[in-house]
């Protein structure tokens, strides 16, 4: 199954918070319109969408502050799950974090959700055995 992936345009806005909302990744205290709006405004050649005959099934946004790099929203459509697009969605972005020099990637996941991390496992992630920690500045209302 061969995916487009290219950088998230405006366009693309209402199709991928569908998708979001469809793949569990909004929570009140993260408003997407907001999360897409600031993403834009640093790095927006990381944030990725997946298209599979014209419709968007899949994205993954990145940055890289000059030590670590981050992954949030990696989304593949429940219907599209388990048939490498997530695989490709994170090689891609990560060709491009490492040809910023970027030298090891980071990623949260919530402790419940063990089938994402199965999945981060099998493409080569491993538990760091840290603790996340954050402390919001901005609350979506």
């Amino acid at each position: 199954m061969e995916i487009e992936i290219r950088p998230f345009l405006l366009s693309d806005k209402e199709d991928l918070i569908k998708l979001w909302v469809e793949c569990e990744l909004v929570v009140p205290w993260n408003d997407p319109h907001l999360d897409i709006q600031r993403k834009l405004k640093i790095q927006p050649e990381l944030f990725l969408v997946g298209f599979l005959e014209g419709r968007l099934i899949a994205s993954v946004m990145a940055g890289y502050e000059g030590h670590r790099g981050w992954v949030n929203y990696l989304a593949v459509h429940p219907e599209y799950q388990r048939r490498g697009i997530g695989r490709s969605m994170m090689e891609r972005v990560e060709q491009l974090l490492l040809a910023l020099g970027c030298p090891k990637i980071n990623l949260q996941v919530r402790k419940t959700n063990q089938g994402v991390i199965n999945f981060y496992q099998r493409i080569g992630f491993n538990d760091d055995n840290v603790t996340g920690m954050g402390k919001r500045l901005i609350k979506d209302e």
